[in-house]
């Protein structure tokens, strides 16, 4: 039976690949996946087995208690994900690719049914990935390739947790577990942005709240709190950086001329990051930003996790529980766009976020 459910899933995996994706692509993601189920074990069954590390153990049993967190204190609903674990024999899950256009701030999609388009395409085979990311700058796109330890299929298959996705600390596990399941519970079809930058806001918030209320522990609880911060901060300078940019590729000026500016306002923000910004940083998670590393498609990665971060602070301190949050935003989205929901739930005021930062609709 176990097999047979795994051969439909698969066929459905690949189906909803096939309409926009090239048959290798599509047949290398389906044996992926196929390797996952098929080595997956009842998280029980793990915490049973003497051959793996109390560390890992640990971690497992980390993941048992979040998943029944989120779903009993945060108002996510986990499905049939988390409930496995998966060892891989490799450090990183999957190679992601992004791009954007050299001198517009817009991202190259690719589109999948269920989900729509999304603006960037995981890869199983690392060389493919390598191999995407320079056929795209030759047509003239900056790309960005990043590692990923773990992804979801939004309650269609019954997704472990993998090996990959442990190597962090316990905070970063816990985020990563209720960010996950936040795609399981809410995902809007067509709004990658929202759903990325709203389920980065749910694993932070949820992660102090487990820390802070659930385990009591004070040393976890304000990492937590202080990663959250910084992530807030982190996400400010983004669009400090992604504003005269905008402007710039907007202008009537010549390519060049573009071009030179480009990098002119990008070395400026990485002075500015340096002496500004990190100072402001409470943790040691980030740090400075080359300049020869950033280009349109860095950016837009990440403005994709960390936009309008200050507006759902806000919005968690009005309501005082990410539960309530939730549910105030998936209420007032009502199957429509959700950033016109968080607009109207904001107002027209500005609201003071954690820090005393000031807020208002759409920054």
């Amino acid at each position: 039976m176990r097999r047979w459910m795994i051969v439909v899933a698969l066929l459905a995996f690949a189906t909803a690949l096939a309409a926009s994706c090239s048959p290798g692509y599509v047949l290398r993601a389906g044996w992926e996946e196929a390797r996952i189920l098929a080595g997956r074990q009842p998280i029980e069954t793990a915490l049973d087995d003497t051959t793996i590390s109390p560390e890992l153990r640990g971690k497992l049993d980390l993941v048992r208690s979040v998943r029944v967190f989120a779903e009993r204190r945060l108002g996510l609903d986990a499905g049939s994900s988390y409930r496995s674990f998966t060892a891989l024999d490799r450090d990183t899950l999957v190679m992601v690719v992004s791009a954007a256009p050299e001198l517009e701030l817009r991202w190259k999609t690719w589109w999948f049914p269920i989900v729509g388009h999304l603006p960037y395409k995981g890869f199983f085979d690392f060389e493919a990935a390598r191999r995407e990311a320079e056929a795209l700058e030759a047509e003239g796109f900056d790309t960005y390739v990043r590692p990923s330890a773990a992804f979801s299929t939004l309650g269609w298959l019954p997704d472990p947790v993998l090996s990959p996705s442990l190597r962090g600390d316990s905070l970063s596990v816990a985020e990563t577990v209720i960010h996950e399941i936040t795609h399981t519970t809410w995902f809007p079809k067509g709004h990658t942005r929202f759903n990325e930058s709203f389920a980065n806001f749910v694993g932070h918030a949820g992660a102090i709240e487990f820390f802070c209320d659930a385990l009591a522990d004070p040393v976890s609880c304000a990492r937590a709190r202080e990663r959250w911060h910084d992530v807030r901060v982190f996400g400010r300078f983004f669009q400090t950086l992604h504003d005269p940019l905008a402007e710039l590729y907007a202008s009537d000026a010549p390519p060049d001329a573009k071009r030179l500016r480009k990098r002119e306002i990008i070395e400026d923000a990485a002075a500015r990051f340096r002496d500004e910004v990190s100072p402001e940083l409470r943790g040691d998670r980030y740090r400075a930003l080359d300049p020869e590393q950033i280009d349109n498609a860095w950016l837009l990665s990440r403005l994709l996790y960390y936009t309008r971060l200050d507006d759902f602070d806000a919005l968690y301190r009005r309501y005082g529980t990410v539960k309530a949050t939730l549910g105030a935003v998936t209420e007032a989205t009502d199957g429509g766009d959700p950033w016109v929901a968080v607009d109207r739930l904001v107002g027209t005021g500005p609201l003071e976020a954690a820090d005393g930062a000031q807020t208002a609709p759409g920054t």
